[in-house]
């Protein structure tokens, strides 16, 4: 069997588990996957209902499998064994602690269909790989917490929750969810708060009771990645010049104090950020490499700069 035909058959077993795993599939997004022509797709779909797989759609629509086909469970390469078994280690140092019994039961259905050889595999490196966390988790007052957020989301309906602010008042909210993030080892909702009238984000640590309503709500909200990248704030624009040599640092803080542009020029990267917190949280992280930077605007910034500095220097004489 020469080259090209291993290339389609991988291909068409991928379309095939790809049909298994979603609602619907459309050859565009299928074409982008693979890196081949929608024509290509075309023919490798034709390949799977030639050989008697139940595929209803049509192209330009979408493909799906027959409701109530059921197809042998999924064979995994040895690859994806491994990566299993490293997804399985991050989750057991990052997820949340609600998702945490639902992963490994996922995981011990994922064990359940390998082949003999690939338990064996697992069992003999599973003790090799280790991820290191050194900050402890945040612990929640209530189980499934996350879960219930994701039912809701689904459903579209609305939350109540009773919820711990920073300055230690509980409030009441209910809230539309739109989506969960995970940020300096914090979970997060970000929802939209009928109480404000806006959009808000909840650390979920900080939830004390959650449940859900009979209430729906109609309003499509789009992705969370929408409200994460356009945040809608009345902050402070600042223009900062650094040298390009240390952006490699910056990576993740520059995203979190507000980045909303990032430019090339000649003697440096010039980034414009939108932030709240001019006054003390900005100014304290540009020191951190203020003399790889120039602050382009505004002045005032300038100015708590160089009184922070001085202040420093008086404390360390």
């Amino acid at each position: 069997m020469n080259d090209h035909y291993l290339k389609k058959l991988d291909r068409v077993t991928a379309i095939l588990t790809q049909l298994q795993s979603k609602p619907l599939v459309r050859a565009q997004d299928l074409a982008e996957k693979f890196d081949v022509s929608i024509r290509t797709i075309y023919r490798d779909v034709k390949t799977l209902e030639n050989a008697g797989i139940p595929i209803v759609g049509e192209a330009g629509n979408g493909y799906s499998l027959m409701d109530g086909y059921k197809l042998p469970p999924v064979m995994f390469t040895k690859e994806e064994v491994l990566s299993f078994i490293t997804a399985e280690k991050l989750m057991q140092k990052f997820s949340h602690q609600s998702l945490g019994s639902h992963y490994q039961t996922a995981m011990e259905k994922v064990r359940s269909v390998l082949k003999y050889s690939d338990r064996n595999l697992i069992q003999h490196i599973e003790k090799q790989i280790d991820i290191f966390n050194y900050q402890p988790k945040p612990e929640d007052s209530i189980k499934n917490v996350i879960p219930t957020i994701l039912e809701s989301i689904a459903e579209k309906t609305q939350l109540n929750i009773e919820y711990k602010t920073v300055d230690s008042r509980v409030t009441n909210r209910t809230i539309e969810a739109v989506g969960v993030f995970f940020e300096f080892n914090y979970w997060y909702i970000m929802a939209f708060c009928t109480l404000r009238k806006d959009f808000r984000q909840f650390r979920v640590d900080r939830i004390l009771k959650i449940s859900k309503t009979q209430n729906p709500f109609s309003q499509e909200y789009g992705q969370i990645n929408d409200y994460r990248r356009n945040p809608e704030t009345n902050g402070t624009k600042v223009r900062l010049l650094v040298e390009k040599k240390i952006m490699g640092h910056l990576v993740n803080s520059k995203k979190y104090y507000g980045l909303t542009e990032e430019i090339e020029r000649e003697n440096g990267m010039e980034l414009t950020f939108e932030t709240e917190w001019i006054e003390e949280g900005f100014p304290r992280w540009l020191i951190t490499f203020a003399d790889y930077a120039v602050v382009l605007e505004p002045e005032s910034l300038k100015t708590k700069l160089n009184h922070l500095l001085k202040t420093i220097s008086e404390k360390h004489q």
